[in-house]
């Protein structure tokens, strides 16, 4: 990788203290488990929570979900950041939990913070690295699942998910999108002992 090249990684979720442990807030708890073991801090700025990153930064866009990209899109034009330099962590219902995936480019998924950054930019072209949370259990809504917290029994596999994460986003800044997809794509912490 350029090491001269600015970079930012956003996390996706809601604000507050009643969405903090939900999944759809695998974005949100991605960068606050980097910002410990980097030992970064959040500041207010705008509409996100920032934290300086080397060369790059994490963002918590505090808009919602829905409207990430009105967080998102001025940071990356102001920063000149390059979209192959702008990795997005978010949740994803087509993925099991305990697995994640890098991914360039491509449609939201029905992601709606993803679409919302793709609207705002007006470009698909950034990377994603997809926080699998599975799909709801017969009879839930989708919307109700995403904003519901993780069980005990999934806490346990969701604290090797973010480990695994935290690393795919290190290995992404220092290595690039290939590397950390070779490194993580294939990875299933399931079957981890």
């Amino acid at each position: 990788m350029d090491p001269v090249e600015r970079f930012l990684v956003v996390g996706l979720g809601n604000p507050g203290p009643g969405y903090a442990k939900t999944r759809h807030n695998a974005g949100f708890m991605v960068l606050d488990r980097l910002a410990e073991e980097e030992g970064l801090v959040f500041r207010e700025k705008n509409d996100a929570l920032l934290a300086e990153w080397g060369r790059g930064w994490l963002l918590k866009p505090l808009t919602y979900m829905n409207l990430s990209g009105r967080a998102v899109a001025p940071f990356v034009r102001k920063k000149g950041i390059p979209l192959h330099r702008l990795l997005v962590v978010h949740d994803d219902l087509d993925l099991p939990l305990g697995k994640i995936r890098l991914k360039r480019g491509g449609s939201s998924g029905g992601q709606k913070g993803v679409a919302s950054i793709i609207e705002a930019l007006g470009d698909d072209g950034f990377d994603r690295l997809r926080i699998g949370i599975g799909r709801p259990p017969p009879g839930m809504d989708a919307a109700r699942y995403v904003l519901s917290p993780f069980t005990p029994e999934e806490e346990k596999l969701f604290a090797k998910v973010l480990e695994a994460a935290a690393d795919a986003v290190r290995v992404w800044k220092e290595e690039g999108l290939e590397a950390a997809q070779s490194r993580f794509n294939g990875l299933d912490l399931r079957e981890a002992p």
